[in-house]
C-alpha cells in the first residue's frame, strides 16, 4: 500500500484503530429526508463528535464549510430513486478527478449483491477501485439491500462483505445482524455497521453498536439514528463513548440519559 493510500485511512481511522463516520448521503436517492432538509445546518452541533462525514460532492460543496472541515468519505454511486423501479440499478456518478479536487479521504459506492443488478454494480466497484489505487485513494463499499430489507441476515451479508473485499474495497459498511463475527471473522477488511431506519429505542442502538465493535466490527457509519433523534448531540457523545471510549451499551446508555437531561434543563 503506498503513503498516499495509508495517509487518507489514517484520516478517517484513528490510531485505536476504530471509525465514527457520519452519513449525510441520503438525499441522493431520498430527497430532502425528515431532519436533513438542511445538512450543514443539521451536522453543526454534532460534527465534532465525528471521525469523517460521508456526503456527496453536491452537498459538500453547497452546504459544508471547507475551512476546519472533518475528512471526507465522497459517495460517487447512484442514478435512481425511491419513486423509481429499482434502487439497485447505479452507475458511478462522480469522476476520480472531481474526488480529488474535493480532497476526500475515501470514496464509497453501493452494491448490490443477489439483485438483477449485481453484476453492473459490482463492475463500478471494480473500475473504482482501479482508479483509486492509481491515485492513492481508498474505496468503501457499501453492502446495499434496497427495500428488500429481509435480506439482512448473516449468511447473506457476510456474502457481500467477503465479494466487496475480494474485488478491492478498503473497507466494507454493512447492517448489522445477528452472529456479526460470522461476516467480519470471513472478511480481510475492516467492517463498519451501518445504520439502517432509525430503530425502536435509544437503548437498542446502543444494544447492535457494542456487540457490533465485540464481534469485529472497527466502528459505525450511522446518520439517521443519531441526527434523527430528539437528542443528536447526547446520541453521539454515548455511541462515540463505545466507539472510542470502550464503554457498554449500559454506559452509553447512562450518558445519553445524562446530556439528554442537561439539555432539558
Amino acid at each position: 500500500m503506498d503513503w498516499g493510500m495509508k495517509n487518507r485511512l489514517s484520516q478517517i481511522i484513528k490510531p485505536d484503530g476504530h471509525c465514527m463516520f457520519l452519513p449525510i448521503d441520503h438525499g441522493y436517492f431520498q430527497g430532502p429526508t425528515s431532519k436533513l432538509e438542511k445538512p450543514g445546518e443539521t451536522i453543526k452541533p454534532i460534527i465534532d463528535y465525528a471521525d469523517a462525514l460521508f456526503c456527496t460532492r453536491g452537498v459538500l460543496r453547497a452546504a459544508i464549510n471547507p475551512q476546519g472541515s472533518k475528512p471526507i468519505i465522497l459517495r460517487v454511486s447512484g442514478g435512481t430513486s425511491m419513486v423509481g423501479k429499482d434502487l439497485a440499478n447505479e452507475c458511478l456518478t462522480t469522476s476520480i478527478e472531481d474526488a480529488i479536487r474535493l480532497n476526500v479521504s475515501a470514496i464509497g459506492l453501493s452494491v448490490f449483491i443477489g439483485s438483477d443488478y449485481e453484476h453492473q454494480t459490482l463492475k463500478n466497484l471494480g473500475k473504482l477501485v482501479d482508479k483509486g489505487e492509481r491515485y492513492g485513494i481508498p474505496v468503501m463499499a457499501v453492502t446495499a439491500v434496497g427495500r428488500e430489507m429481509e435480506k439482512r441476515d448473516a449468511r447473506y451479508l457476510g456474502l457481500c462483505c467477503r465479494i466487496a473485499a475480494e474485488w478491492g474495497a478498503k473497507g466494507v459498511k454493512t447492517y448489522w445482524w445477528e452472529n456479526f463475527e460470522k461476516g467480519t471473522g470471513g472478511c480481510p477488511v475492516p467492517v463498519v455497521m451501518a445504520g439502517g431506519p432509525k430503530t425502536n429505542s435509544d437503548l437498542e442502538v446502543f444494544e447492535f453498536v457494542y456487540d457490533g465493535m465485540q464481534k469485529g466490527s472497527i466502528g459505525v457509519n450511522l446518520g439517521r439514528n443519531i441526527w434523527q433523534n430528539e437528542h443528536p448531540v447526547a446520541m453521539i457523545k454515548g455511541l462515540h463513548a463505545i466507539i472510542h471510549g470502550k464503554a457498554t451499551a449500559k454506559e452509553a446508555n447512562e450518558l445519553f440519559v445524562t446530556e439528554k437531561n442537561k439539555k432539558q434543563k
